[in-house]
C-alpha cells in the first residue's frame, strides 16, 4: 500500500512539473464556450454570424435571438457577464447541436422502420424529396460506376 501511494504521489508530481514546464506561447483563445451543452461560438465574428456555428441556429433564428434579448450585432468577444447568460438561457429553449442531430437520427430510422417511402428512400441511399436520379444524385449514389460491355454512342 505504502508503495503505491508513493508511486502515485510522484507520479502526480511529475505530472505537476510538465505543467509548468510547458509554454503555451502562440496560442489564442479563439471561441466561446456559451456552456449548457449548446457548443462554442468564435470570438471574432459579429454575434449574428456567430450564432450560426451552432448546429440547429440559421440565419433567422439567430436575429430572432439577438431581437428577443435586445442585444446589439456586436463582435461575440465584447459580451458582457450578463449578456452571455441570457444568450444562454434563450439559446437553452431550443433544440441544438448534439441533441437535435439525435433528435433526426430518430426520426429518419423510425421512418425506416413503418417502411414510408421516405424510409425506403433513405434505406437505399436515394434522394427522397422527388429529385430526378436518371442523371444525377451522385452525392447519395457515390461515384458512378463503369458497366463493362457497354459502349457509348
Amino acid at each position: 500500500m505504502l508503495g503505491l501511494r508513493g508511486s502515485v504521489g510522484t507520479v502526480s508530481e511529475i505530472g505537476l512539473r510538465l505543467l509548468q514546464n510547458l509554454s503555451l506561447r502562440g496560442v489564442r483563445v479563439q471561441c466561446i464556450n456559451i456552456g449548457g451543452g449548446v457548443g462554442e461560438i468564435p470570438d471574432s465574428k459579429r454575434l449574428r454570424i456567430a450564432l450560426q456555428h451552432i448546429h440547429g441556429i440559421g440565419r433567422s433564428r439567430a436575429r430572432q435571438i439577438l431581437a428577443e434579448l435586445s442585444i446589439e450585432n456586436k463582435l461575440a468577444r465584447e459580451l458582457t457577464g450578463r449578456e452571455a447568460y441570457s444568450l444562454r438561457e434563450e439559446l437553452s429553449r431550443y433544440m441544438t447541436g448534439h441533441d437535435l442531430h439525435n433528435q433526426v437520427t430518430k426520426d429518419i430510422a423510425r421512418l425506416m422502420e413503418i417502411q414510408s417511402y421516405r424510409g425506403i428512400r433513405h434505406s437505399q441511399g436515394l434522394p427522397c424529396r422527388g429529385q430526378r436520379t436518371h442523371t444525377n444524385a451522385r452525392t447519395w449514389k457515390g461515384k458512378a460506376v463503369a458497366i463493362p460491355g457497354k459502349k457509348k454512342a
